[in-house]
């Protein structure tokens, strides 16, 4: 395992379509929003005035619209979560009714959006997908207000009807950076993947890092021989860092975890899959930024989520994420909201600068085999 440089921005979950529908599009493919000190909010605030000329034409009716690839067939999974928990959500507040599901295929995104504004919705959902959002962007039509469900990257604009509300790594990745100092770390080595998604877990936590006064870290690139493995255990060794972030899905993960030794351990579940109950046990002690619902399905808040897939992590977050975005979309009563605040299924999320809703998982950590809170009694 030779340590390497920077590592290049990447998507999100864990299969390439889940990636393309959740990994924002810095560079080839990631989500914007970067690491505190290395991507820059854009500038525009919240409650910003606007010019009349750029601004959405009035509603005409109280409908909600979610705008989604459910015709195409690489994404149609991950739209399918998205607007079944948005559904379940509505049906809940009793405003099911009220939403309306937008489906479309292939280079189908800015009709869809025609629709929705045709239909004088108040706020349309969506897209799902990045280069939807780019194409979307780019088409210069006139929207409605759109809460897009993924992001460009830091510098490229986005038109003024367009807030965003990603389920990003990059949240994730300055959630850990921040634990690890306030758990006392000075210094910190990264053993990153090779996917776009880890590289940017990578980047992003690299960023927060050294923006709060840390050393740059040194980056392994994971290989997973055992003699790689060794040459890793070694060189922690030599120079013992006092923790490590491991840009891994969990199966990886619990390859490094047992060459790590006592060091603090700290990662992002928006990269595992269900560890196995063979490899779960070699992730203890490993601290894990996850959406609430699933560190704590049992909490009674969580009792009206039911996903219709429960074999996938993946699914299981895009179905939160959609119960989510239902919420922020309803903030939209007369156009956006000043501010929000929600202790949601996918985290704490808030109105930030740059029409961004920011959302902020939960800590874990596992023990004996299972994911627990953080702050739960050992």
């Amino acid at each position: 395992m030779a340590a390497r440089g920077s590592a290049a921005e990447g998507a999100l979950p864990s299969s390439a379509a889940q990636a393309e529908a959740l990994g924002p599009a810095a560079a080839t493919a990631g989500s914007p929003g970067g690491a505190e000190g290395a991507g820059a909010e854009v500038p525009e605030g919240s409650g910003q005035a606007l010019p009349a000329a750029t601004l959405p034409p009035p509603a005409t009716t109280d409908l909600i619209a979610i705008v989604l690839p459910l015709d195409e067939p690489a994404f149609a999974r991950a739209a399918t979560a998205v607007r079944d928990g948005f559904l379940d959500s509505a049906q809940l507040a009793g405003a099911k009714d009220r939403c309306v599901v937008i489906g479309y295929g292939r280079d189908g995104v800015v009709a869809g959006f025609a629709d929705a504004l045709a239909r004088g919705v108040r706020v349309a959902v969506g897209p799902l997908v990045r280069s939807d959002l780019a194409a979307l962007a780019a088409s210069g039509a006139t929207l409605p207000w759109t809460l897009a469900l993924n992001q460009l990257e830091d510098t490229a604009p986005l038109p003024p009807a367009i807030y965003t509300f990603p389920l990003s790594v990059d949240s994730d990745a300055r959630l850990l950076a921040r634990q690890a100092r306030a758990d006392g770390a000075h210094t910190l080595d990264i053993v990153e993947g090779e996917t776009p998604l880890m590289h940017r877990l990578a980047k992003t936590f690299a960023g927060t890092w050294t923006s709060q006064g840390g050393s740059a870290p040194a980056d392994f690139a994971f290989d997973a021989s055992p003699q790689a493995l060794v040459d890793l255990r070694d060189a922690l060794a030599k120079s013992p860092p006092d923790a490590v972030l491991l840009a891994l899905n969990s199966r990886h993960a619990s390859l490094v975890k047992p060459f790590l030794g006592t060091v603090a351990t700290y990662a992002s579940a928006l990269v595992f899959e269900r560890p196995t109950l063979a490899t779960a046990h070699d992730l203890d002690g490993i601290r894990v930024a996850e959406i609430p619902w699933l560190l704590t399905p049992d909490a009674p808040r969580f009792a009206a989520l039911t996903p219709r897939d429960t074999d996938s992590d993946a699914l299981e977050r895009l179905y939160a994420f959609g119960f989510d975005a239902f919420h922020v979309a309803v903030s939209f009563r007369d156009g956006p909201p000043q501010s929000f605040d929600l202790d949601g299924a996918t985290g704490h999320i808030t109105l930030g600068p740059g029409r961004r809703f920011v959302r902020e998982a939960a800590l874990g950590v596992y023990r004996d085999g299972q994911l627990v809170p953080l702050d739960a009694s050992p």
